[in-house]
């Protein structure tokens, strides 16, 4: 962690960062790049790796722009698994929700408003509370929505009409990224992520989504994989752990301030993880 602050303060860590490969050599993204697919992506330069895509099960239109991200917690022997996603767009919320029920995620968590600056970011994929609302097969009801000043918290319920069956899923919405950089203070963000980390249980994969599904998204997915790395007194690289998502989708964490928030946070969980082992000895 010593080496950790050093390259803060010096700058080194963002020169390295810099320096790290955006996307993945020698990784294709041809089925993306499909016409009949280019329309289903937010952005043209954000597009997933064939190799880790979500595939759609049972039918030719098998296509959404997400990826598969796991996460080793080696001396845990634990795998967090992620589903990384962009905002759905109004004709993607169908495949969007196909593969929130084939890949049984009970945790959606969203890294956005719906526009910032006066720019739609995400479509709404969800209804109203109380009001219910058809995605090709699936149905959605929302039962319940309680706000706090950083994050809105629904709880979903999923129905395959063709079946009947039904599913509970949490919808976690963080609202307090400001829209332009990073957050002043990461006590806000730190709080979410401590509140995902209890709700989420055994519950795997995570469907992780801001608007491109790269930035925000990567910061959350190093977080929670940094603080478990710290309770498990395991050291943290956070250059390796974004190298690691970047494996598997193109571009996670975008940009050199959100790299500098994250490692400052991580510097954070690490000084009152130190501290509180230090008060209970």
């Amino acid at each position: 962690m010593e080496q950790l602050k050093r390259g803060l303060q010096s700058g080194t860590l963002l020169i390295q960062f810099e320096q790290l490969y955006r996307k993945k050599p020698g990784m294709a993204v041809l089925c993306a790049k499909l016409p009949q697919n280019m329309e289903k992506n937010r952005y043209k330069d954000v597009l997933p790796y064939d190799t880790t895509r979500v595939v759609l099960e049972g039918e030719e239109d098998d296509y959404l722009n997400a990826n598969h991200v796991n996460m080793e917690i080696p001396s845990a022997g634990i795998v967090n698994k992620y589903v990384a996603s962009q905002g759905p767009l109004p004709h993607t919320c169908r495949h969007f929700w196909q593969a929130v029920w084939e890949q049984n995620s009970a945790i959606i968590v969203m890294l956005t408003t719906l526009t910032e600056r006066g720019r739609t970011k995400c479509h709404q994929y969800w209804p109203d509370p109380q009001e219910v609302r058809d995605y090709g097969r699936l149905r959605v009801c929302c039962h319940s929505e309680e706000c706090n000043i950083a994050y809105v918290f629904r709880e979903l319920t999923l129905t395959n009409t063709e079946t009947g069956e039904e599913r509970s899923v949490t919808h976690l919405q963080y609202v307090a990224w400001p829209d332009h950089g990073v957050p002043d203070d990461p006590s806000d963000f730190l709080d979410f992520v401590n509140f995902i980390r209890q709700k989420r249980g055994e519950s795997d994969p995570l469907f992780v989504h801001c608007s491109a599904g790269i930035g925000r998204t990567g910061v959350l997915v190093t977080m929670e994989t940094a603080v478990e790395l710290i309770e498990k007194n395991q050291p943290v690289y956070p250059l390796d752990i974004v190298r690691t998502m970047r494996d598997q989708r193109a571009m996670m964490v975008q940009t050199a301030s959100q790299y500098r928030f994250m490692c400052e946070a991580i510097l954070r969980v690490y000084e009152e993880q130190r501290g509180q082992s230090l008060e209970s000895s």
